[in-house]
């Protein structure tokens, strides 16, 4: 196997880039041939994968955290033809929840790592895409998690915090975007039903688990489907008591939460809604934007 390595040496907080010779060791070790690039921004990634593709790797190899494993698999995608699966797509877990990884019980270690790689097995998993405004313009590939409205709002506070860190910088963008929240004005369809009106929370869900929370906790990447987790606007200690109970996973059971599987879903909004996926931030303020399914589109290396 000849395998592209895109690396990304801001993940794990700027400590990935010291794993760049445990990273190549791990898979010369294992057999795998490998070329290894860095991105040096942000998007980068997704043009580095797209070249992988037309240049004629075997397979693709993320190394970093799960905002790396989303460019990559964009530039995957972008890079492939429709109704066809992708090239191999491995991952290197070195950022620093790796989520996607652990969700897809993914070795941790990176010795462990190469030789799932090594041994060329794939499992076919889906891909969300996303497509905003009026043309309905392709924005991002997901293969995990996309929201829109509080979710990413609570996101972009935590990226402006520089002060704090780890689970106290989380709290504190949690604590002020609860103080700021406001409902968008949305109309959303979905696969034999939809909503009119104020809403908070809208979280379309390929994996169940998302920043360390099970967001979706009866979704699986290979079903076909997303699982939507969603609620209206509602009383804030709701949203606090919703909150609370997202921690155990046991928020969809909760009356002020919609959990409903789709194939699409279709929405506008008003004002312009964030949204992210896999985690990433792309806009800030989507007033269109449609989800569909790719069933079984990316080929992952996995045991």
């Amino acid at each position: 196997m000849h395998a592209q390595v895109i690396l990304n040496p801001y993940a794990n907080r700027w400590q990935a880039q010291a794993q760049t010779a445990t990273v190549l060791a791990a898979l010369k070790t294992a057999g795998v041939t490998a070329d290894l690039v860095t991105t040096d921004g942000p998007g980068h990634g997704i043009t580095l994968a797209q070249t992988a593709v037309d240049a004629g790797y075997d397979a693709v190899i993320a190394a970093g955290g799960d905002g790396t494993i989303n460019e990559v698999v964009n530039g995957i995608l972008r890079a492939t033809p429709a109704g066809q699966p992708t090239l191999p797509f491995g991952i290197m877990p070195i950022g620093t929840a790796n989520d996607f990884a652990k969700m897809q019980r993914l070795p941790l270690d990176l010795f462990q790592a190469a030789q799932v790689i090594a041994a060329q097995h794939t499992h076919p998993i889906d891909a969300g895409e996303i497509r905003c405004g009026a043309a309905a313009d392709l924005c991002r590939y997901f293969i995990n998690n996309s929201a829109v409205a509080m979710e990413p709002m609570i996101t972009i506070e935590n990226i402006h915090m520089k002060r704090l860190s780890g689970e106290i910088r989380y709290m504190a963008a949690l604590l002020k975007g609860l103080l700021k929240l406001k409902a968008w004005q949305m109309q959303i369809t979905w696969d034999g039903g939809g909503y009119d009106g104020p809403a908070y929370l809208l979280s379309v869900c390929n994996g169940p688990r998302t920043g360390g929370f099970q967001m979706a906790p009866g979704a699986e990447v290979d079903d076909g489907l997303f699982d939507i987790v969603f609620a209206p606007e509602v009383p804030k200690m709701t949203v606090v008591a919703v909150l609370l109970k997202l921690m155990k996973g046991e928020h969809i059971h909760h009356p002020a939460v919609t959990y409903v599987r789709t194939t699409q879903l279709t929405l506008t909004s008003s004002p312009g809604t964030p949204i992210h996926a896999d985690g990433e931030v792309f806009s800030e303020a989507e007033t269109v934007v449609a989800y569909h399914i790719l069933p079984g589109k990316v080929s992952l290396l996995q045991s």
